[in-house]
């Protein structure tokens, strides 16, 4: 009886350290996409807080869960968390855009598989590679984006409303300026009423190619009115 006893003891014991060590792992994988999550929420990304974070931990669950079954039923201990480098390369897939020769997404898709990684590592019980990882992250998506700007080596897509008498002498002028700074006139949208044509557009390119845009519409004797509509950073 006595041996019974200890045997039980022992068992919570042990069952003790795993689910503890367990809880443990899925709390900083779950902590770790919390604040890469955050920063992003904070920049108004597509992939914020909740969906870091739940990649994170599911990567982190997962980990775990492959080491977990291989040790109870036997087989290879990495199986189930080899998957997940094509699952989140699905799921990078769905967060980029493509419309007519032009890509937005990419930072996007990249910080869901590096944070995958994080919850790997945090899965298994590599703390502080995944706090470093986390580190470098929050720089590079800080520093490098505030670098970034500052060089102006983001492209912005830019859109802008120009009025004229007719609809196909705006295409034309249209055409003809962005000819010449060697951009394409995209997502053009016409419409005619109350004696003049108004177009709608957008164009591709960095902060000081808009502005050279936008200087040459206005100079154009063929439009009545040019107003920039705001635009969206590429990623």
């Amino acid at each position: 009886m006595h041996a019974i006893q200890n045997g039980i003891e022992v068992l919570r014991q042990e069952m003790a350290v795993v689910l503890s060590s367990t809880i443990l792992r899925l709390i900083v994988a779950a902590i770790l996409g919390g604040i890469i999550g955050l920063e992003r929420e904070l920049h108004h990304k597509p992939a914020g807080l909740r969906t870091n974070m739940f990649i994170c931990f599911g990567a982190a669950m997962f980990t775990v869960l492959s080491d977990e079954l291989a040790a109870g039923f036997g087989g290879d201990h990495t199986r189930i968390a080899a998957q997940i480098i094509p699952g989140i390369g699905f799921i990078g897939a769905g967060s980029i855009l493509h419309s007519r020769g032009s890509v937005s997404g990419l930072t996007t898709a990249a910080t869901l598989f590096v944070v995958a990684s994080i919850g790997m590592a945090a899965g298994g019980g590599l703390y502080l590679t995944a706090i470093f990882a986390t580190g470098v992250i929050l720089i590079a998506l800080a520093l490098l984006g505030s670098m970034e700007k500052s060089f102006e080596l983001k492209f912005v897509r830019m859109n802008y409303e120009v009025t004229g008498d007719n609809t196909e002498v705006i295409l034309s002028e249209l055409n003809r300026i962005l000819d010449e700074l060697g951009k394409t006139i995209l997502d053009v949208r016409a419409a005619s009423g109350g004696g003049q044509s108004r177009v709608e557009f957008s164009v591709d390119g960095s902060k000081h190619e808009q502005q050279k845009v936008n200087r040459l519409l206005r100079q154009s004797s063929q439009f009545h009115s040019v107003s920039p509509l705001g635009g969206e950073e590429h990623e």
